[in-house]
Parts: C-alpha cells; sequence; structure tokens
C-alpha cells in the first residue's frame, strides 16, 4: 500500500465516521445519559492524553520532570491560580527540576 492510498482511505474513512454522526436521529441524543455522556467524555480523554504524555516514553513507564510539572500544576489549580499562572508554575518546575538532574 503506498502513502496517497493510505491518506485516502483514512479521508474516506473520516468522512464516512462524520457522516454517520449527522445521520443519528436527534431523538437518540436527546436522551439523558447520551447527554451525560458527551458531557463527560472529553474531561476523561483529555485526563488519559495528559497521563500518556506525561508519564510515559515510548513503550516505557517513566516519572522525570513532566510528573513534577504535571503536580506543580495541580496545585496551581487547587488554589484557583489564573491559568497562565497554572501554566507558568509548571514551565518553571519543569525547567528546574531538569535543570538539577
Amino acid at each position: 500500500m503506498n502513502t496517497w492510498m493510505a491518506i485516502g482511505l483514512t479521508a474516506g474513512g473520516c468522512y464516512l465516521l462524520k457522516l454517520a454522526g449527522l445521520l443519528v436521529p436527534a431523538t437518540a441524543l436527546e436522551r439523558p445519559v447520551v447527554e451525560r455522556l458527551a458531557a463527560l467524555l472529553p474531561v476523561a480523554l483529555l485526563a488519559a492524553l495528559t497521563a500518556q504524555q506525561t508519564f510515559s516514553d515510548g513503550a516505557a513507564l517513566v516519572l522525570d520532570a513532566r510528573g513534577a510539572g504535571l503536580a506543580a500544576a495541580a496545585v496551581a489549580l487547587l488554589l484557583r491560580a489564573p491559568f497562565l499562572v497554572v501554566v507558568g508554575a509548571a514551565v518553571v518546575v519543569t525547567a528546574g527540576v531538569r535543570a538539577l538532574g
């Protein structure tokens, strides 16, 4: 399979997936269970992505400066700091741990 065939199949699959989402009846989307799931799913996916990017390095589980930065961001969030302060705290702590290590 060449590269352009893979790109075409991926594009076609994405189009069909979007089309399938548009064909779902409105009555199915208005159920309370579906609405609760739709509200919680992005948060769960973002948490999983954050954990995967922070604590993995390829196929291995690691604990390095990224974990310290995430912990600093969590503390800043618990203290209700503004978003830029949260990001800044994570950057400063991660850079500090890397500089010491």
